[in-house]
């Protein structure tokens, strides 16, 4: 697979920091393994469910972490002492690690395990700060000649402006 070299694009950047390592990230496919496999869902305008598949996993044996934007989840089972003769063994009961990574503001709300699949609940929370609000315009009332403005007289027919008390 080719790469592409963004050297040059972080000599004219600042404050892009986070996008580079992201891109970073998404270049190098190194633990791109297909196991587990999951979905991604969009339930609503801001909330987000995973499911991943994890056959023959208890829920002691899952863990979630969420630190820096960075899901991750992990499957640890312990070590089989148990001498089984397999025809076939098609499902994958190993040792996994898989990594998402979130955009700001999406926190994790809900996880549950049912049937051999794992779902995660995402919801994005904008502070109030960054919420759109509307704001108000009030209206100045037209001044006539003759009214006074912080204590001066005012020269002419009609000027749009504010009255003084």
């Amino acid at each position: 697979m080719r790469t592409i070299d963004l050297s040059p694009l972080y000599r004219s950047v600042v404050g892009f920091d986070r996008l580079a390592a992201l891109l970073d990230a998404a270049a190098s496919n190194e633990a791109a393994s297909g196991y587990p496999p999951y979905n991604i869902e969009r339930t609503a305008e801001n909330a987000y469910r995973i499911e991943i598949a994890v056959a023959g996993f208890k829920s002691e044996e899952l863990g979630i972490e969420v630190k820096e934007n960075l899901l991750t989840v992990t499957g640890r089972k312990p070590a089989n002492d148990e001498t089984k003769r397999y025809l076939h063994r098609g499902l994958a009961e190993r040792n996994f690690e898989r990594r998402f990574q979130l955009a700001d503001y999406v926190v994790v709300t809900d996880a549950a395990l049912s049937d051999g699949l794992l779902s995660i609940s995402l919801k994005r929370e904008l502070p109030e700060a960054l919420k759109p609000r509307t704001i108000e315009i009030k209206s100045a009332a037209p001044l006539i000649q003759g009214e006074k403005i912080e204590g001066e007289k005012i020269e002419g027919e009609k000027i749009e402006g504010e009255k003084a008390a």
